[in-house]
């Protein structure tokens, strides 16, 4: 059997393909990997297709030993990879034969790296999904050490060339808002939107990105007023009463009663998800 046993996970390891998306009537989030690129770009190096499970793993810390030859591909923020102790570097693809151990060190900038591995990780699939959503409680549990992880066969040579470098994460985000559905809530929604400060929070996690800094203020009409519980896009950035907004993320709530200001476009989520807590945030409203 084709396989990978868990050595040590660091502080959080998942299984991750792009998500289950099309079940919010169900209540159920799109969940998939934070950093969408960047697992694409690791199963292309390992000979996958792109929509393969493999490992999203928070800041580094994993190490795995494998059950049989394989190939890897370590991908998002520059981090150190080593094979039984030497480096190999991340963003190419890395043979292993049986035994091998591979290690994950602590990426330079970013939050997440993703894991691809020939064959991708096949565990059982929920709603055409292998994704664990940490929200619902839907697809595998979250990776533990001592875990055998099947892979499934190898259909494609691994690719020693691509075009994706290294994710970097600058120290402050700018960060493209459509405005709505729920603009109206707010005093001159664009200008509070693009002259607010805030900071990325400790309390984000894969359900949303909390900020901190400057509170978005209702307009005196809709003060004090609550909101029927409506339908929220991934991007939505809802704002509860304290005004400190929240960009919801792949594991968020299919609805909410908070009004959302505005929508971030989905190819911009990728580089939130590698954003560190104290990291500067700013948006800038889109006409």
């Amino acid at each position: 059997m084709r396989r990978l046993t868990v050595v040590r996970t660091g502080p959080q390891a998942l299984v991750q393909d792009l998500g289950r998306p099309g079940f919010a009537h169900l209540g159920v989030p799109p969940s998939g990997a934070l950093d969408a690129p960047a697992l694409r770009l690791a199963n292309r190096l390992a000979g996958n297709p792109e929509s393969a499970a493999g490992l999203e793993v928070l800041l580094g810390g994993l190490a795995v030993r494998a059950g049989c030859s394989c190939t890897v591909a370590v991908t998002g923020p520059r981090v150190p990879v080593l094979r039984n102790g030497k480096a190999v570097g991340s963003h190419v693809p890395v043979y292993l034969a049986r035994d091998d151990v591979l290690e994950i060190g602590t990426p330079e900038d970013g939050l997440r790296c993703y894991v691809a591995v020939s064959g991708g990780v096949e565990v059982a699939a929920e709603l055409g999904s292998r994704s664990t959503d940490l929200l619902s409680g839907i697809g595998p549990e979250q990776v533990c050490a001592g875990d055998e992880l099947p892979l499934g066969p190898v259909t494609a040579p691994a690719v020693g060339v691509d075009v994706l470098a290294p994710t970097r994460v600058p120290a402050e985000l700018v960060v493209p808002v459509v405005l709505g559905p729920r603009e109206d809530w707010f005093g001159s929604p664009g200008r509070q939107l693009a002259d607010g400060r805030w900071t990325v929070s400790d309390r984000s996690n894969r359900v949303g990105m909390r900020l901190v800094g400057t509170a978005l203020e209702r307009d005196p009409c809709f003060a004090g007023r609550e909101l029927a519980s409506e339908g929220i896009p991934t991007g939505g950035v809802q704002v509860p009463a304290d005004g400190q907004p929240v960009v919801f993320l792949a594991d968020h709530p299919t609805t909410g009663g908070y009004p959302v200001i505005g929508v971030v476009p989905a190819d911009e989520l990728a580089l939130l998800a590698q954003a560190r807590p104290g990291t500067g945030f700013r948006f800038r409203p889109q006409a």
